[in-house]
């Protein structure tokens, strides 16, 4: 049970506070969190933070930070997934999201978060039913409430859609063309040591889909290899027991776009591109050439190649050209190298002097470097689409199908960092999996690459890199009966999830049974 919400501004200001229950939060406890976010300014802040007096959780969008409090043991998955999903509400309603926005549909925002909460629990969180209660914003609207001074948009009536078996679907369906769009998105994380070897590399895909189809059609999508797909997460309108036995989709889609499942391929052998970086230092200089190829063909151009590093400390100076594309050093002392294609004639260099300060020989700390890409037409885990079928419509709809694949986390360690313990990894919020690494003197220790639900420890005692994964069970997000509790384990230094009954879910986050 949430007792309150806040949404803070960048500079911690509370823009919004809304008490959840009789229960109420006194608002010091945010300048408690804005003092923890701060000390932990270096790193990222934890999605779940433990006060002196309270739990509290936090999802960050666009320069806003949206921080639940609770004083009563909870599901802490089932928070964060509120919290988004109250995240990706406010953005549908007012089409982007950051404080200006807030601060000018505050009003807004206020009825919203009545509608999507009942005394601390999830509630409505449709958007199709919360439209239908609460108008969104307009030029119309705002232009009447000046005139006749009611600024009032909440319907006179309960939505159809709230005692329907689809609620995610709205009864009457307006301007529908009659087709539908279905996208594989995948971003690529991998790791690769300073020998070359590939340590780490998997996919973390998404399946989007837009619909215009009129009536309660029923589709159903199937895959020509669904047997790589591992940890999956589906939207609330896909039945499970299809899926259970057949590896097939079979759900009721709502009305525009929406991300029909989130997926993982593990354990893929192959990155679409190398980099190969030297880097020799002697006598107060250290030099940099770093060269960028093709390792494996795709098929389809890759757009939008960059290599990103941070400059080691202690650099007086940095001389660096690039034989095709542009170097860009910004004042953080990160290098940007913009290559686009790579072209066919030759294969892009960087290359270039770092001067040591003073006092210095040799450079004794090497950068890690990250690599961004970008390829349209195909989907690097190899997935593909086999056939979709839809039925309960009027006429044959058009039917269209996309894939594209961008670089996630894709890093190359080239140096020697010895570590400890490695117990603090994460994933990045409403993006691709997270991966973290740690090398020794004599070579690469670990990589992990975690997925949204995943908590992992690597722990170095014996010297030899051990990385635990445990992933909870992903019905405990959809299934409204089901949470995820999580224990922390101090002395064995790592983190188990388990899967208890609770009695406090999502609204309306549930999958049809057949």
């Amino acid at each position: 049970m949430l007792q309150c919400i806040f949404l803070l501004s960048d500079s911690g200001e509370v823009m919004v506070e809304k008490q959840m229950t009789a229960h109420r939060v006194d608002r010091a406890i945010c300048g408690w969190f804005w003092d923890y976010v701060l000390a932990h300014a270096a790193g990222d802040a934890s999605k779940v933070v433990v006060s002196p007096t309270h739990y509290l959780f936090q999802v960050y969008r666009n320069g806003v930070t949206f921080l639940a409090c609770t004083q009563v043991e909870m599901p802490p998955l089932m928070a964060i997934e509120f919290l988004s999903r109250v995240a990706d509400v406010l953005t549908d309603y007012l089409g982007d999201l950051h404080e200006d926005i807030i601060k000018d549909n505050f009003v807004l925002v206020y009825q919203i978060l009545d509608e999507m909460m009942d005394n601390g629990y999830p509630l409505t969180t449709e958007p199709n039913i919360l439209k239908e209660m609460i108008a969104p914003p307009n030029i119309v609207s705002k232009m009447l409430n000046v005139v006749t001074g009611k600024s009032s948009n909440i319907g006179n009536k309960l939505p159809d859609a709230t005692a329907s078996f689809v609620p995610w679907r709205t009864t009457v369906v307006k301007d529908a063309s009659n087709e539908v769009y279905v996208n594989i998105v995948e971003e690529l994380d991998a790791c690769v040591n300073r020998e070359g070897a590939l340590v780490k590399c998997e996919a973390y895909g998404k399946i989007q889909v837009n619909s215009s189809l009129p009536g309660v059609p029923e589709l159903t999508l199937s895959f020509s290899n669904p047997t790589i797909i591992n940890d999956v997460r589906f939207h609330p309108c896909v039945r499970f027991r299809p899926w259970e036995s057949n590896q097939i989709l079979s759900f009721v889609p709502p009305d525009g776009q929406f991300e029909l499942m989130s997926y993982r391929v593990k354990k893929l052998k192959t990155t679409p591109i190398y980099v190969k970086p030297q880097l020799t230092s002697d006598s107060g200089n250290c030099r940099v050439n770093v060269m960028v190829g093709i390792k494996n063909d795709p098929g389809k151009p890759i757009d939008s190649i960059t290599v990103q590093f941070q400059l080691p400390p202690l650099i007086a100076s940095a001389d660096l050209t690039a034989n095709y594309g542009t170097v860009d050093i910004l004042a953080d002392q990160t290098c940007f190298w913009t290559i686009g294609q790579i072209p066919k004639d030759k294969a892009p260099s960087l290359s270039g002097n770092l001067r040591l300060e003073e006092g210095l020989t040799h450079l004794h700390t090497f950068p890690t470097f990250e690599v961004k890409f970008k390829i349209m037409g195909v989907a690097l885990s190899g997935l593909q689409i086999d056939k979709l079928e839809i039925r309960n419509t009027p006429h044959a709809p058009y039917k269209g199908f996309r894939a594209q694949t961008q670089a996630g986390s894709l890093a190359l360690i080239n140096g020697n960092n010895p570590c400890g313990h490695v117990d603090d990894f994460k994933r990045m919020t409403d993006g691709p999996l997270a991966l973290s690494s740690a090398t020794m003197a004599d070579g690469p220790l670990a990589a992990a690459v975690v997925s949204p639900t995943a908590v992992v420890t690597c722990n170095n005692g014996s010297g030899t890199g051990e990385v635990e994964l445990s992933y909870p069970i992903i019905e405990s997000v959809l299934n409204p009966l089901h949470g995820p509790h999580v224990e922390h384990h101090a002395s064995k230094r790592n983190h188990r999830v388990n899967t208890k009954r609770s009695k406090v879910g999502v609204g309306n986050m549930r999958r049809l049974r057949p």
